[in-house]
């Protein structure tokens, strides 16, 4: 049985994670505590002879650390914690030993955005066909619907869809990727922007980078170099690595005509 202290500051941190508003301070030294506790009792990485319900307890802790780590937007922090949930998800589940975990999915659609994020496409394939689910199956829960909609959409260059995902995340943590992808992809709309335009309209500059607000798009400019004329309500794009090159016509004429009289001469 884990001891006493260890249950104890588990209980602690329920409360604080429950709290409206959550608590994240209390909930990162908490969660530190934790960790050392599960490691001195043997819980971090278990080796299958363990009481079940410290085994519950253990996953309900990286659970709790992963939903933390997305709140206080510290992402390799949800790595590690993810990383450390495999046992028990995974090992644990395939032997029948733990009962199914209601944040499970969850957090496996939250990895999978994760992964869209940092354009990991061939490993969130890789990761969602080794869910235990049913194939057919994957589009009826909603935590991992979402992300394999995101990334549809993403293939499709659909990024309005993307935009509109954000409301429709079926939690509160999975905004905070979908805002990091909504990044990746302003950077990538940008880009079009600055080759095919000299400038546009703020409105519509905007408009195609998904702002709502002005002030974001005039801090998105200042980033990008862009120069904004606020009274022309216009911006102007900086074009990068146009270097023009000059031709030497008269060297080139003079070489062509000595080599078409040297070719008359060795006829």
């Amino acid at each position: 049985m884990a001891p006493p202290q260890l249950v104890t500051l588990f209980r602690q941190l329920q409360q604080a994670f429950t709290a409206r508003p959550c608590d994240l301070q209390k909930c990162g030294t908490l969660l530190a505590q934790l960790k050392i506790g599960l490691i001195e009792a043997g819980l971090l990485m278990p080796s299958g002879d363990e009481n079940l319900e410290d085994l519950v307890m253990a996953r309900d802790v990286l659970e709790v650390g992963a939903f933390w780590s997305i709140r206080s937007r510290d992402i390799p922090s949800f790595d590690r914690y993810f990383s450390q949930l495999q046992t028990f998800y995974n090992d644990y589940r395939f032997a029948s030993v733990l009962p199914p975990s209601p944040r499970e999915y969850p957090v496996r659609g939250l990895y999978l955005i994760r992964l869209l994020t940092q354009n990991r496409i061939a490993d969130f394939h890789t990761t969602l066909e080794s869910l235990p689910l049913a194939a057919d199956s994957l589009t009826a829960n909603p935590y991992i619907q979402h992300p394999v909609n995101l990334e549809r959409w993403l293939m499709e260059g659909s990024y309005s869809k993307v935009w509109n995902a954000r409301e429709e995340a079926p939690a509160e943590e999975y905004k905070f990727f979908v805002d990091s992808l909504m990044g990746t992809i302003r950077n990538e709309i940008a880009r079009c922007e600055e080759a095919a335009y000299e400038s546009l309209p703020i409105k519509d500059a905007a408009t195609l980078l998904f702002f709502t607000s002005q002030s974001e798009l005039l801090s998105f400019a200042q980033q990008r170099g862009w120069q904004v004329n606020v009274s022309a309500g216009t911006i102007a794009f900086a074009k990068k690595g146009e270097e023009k090159t000059e031709i030497p016509r008269e060297k080139l004429i003079q070489t062509n005509l000595k080599l078409a009289r040297e070719l008359e001469q060795i006829i």
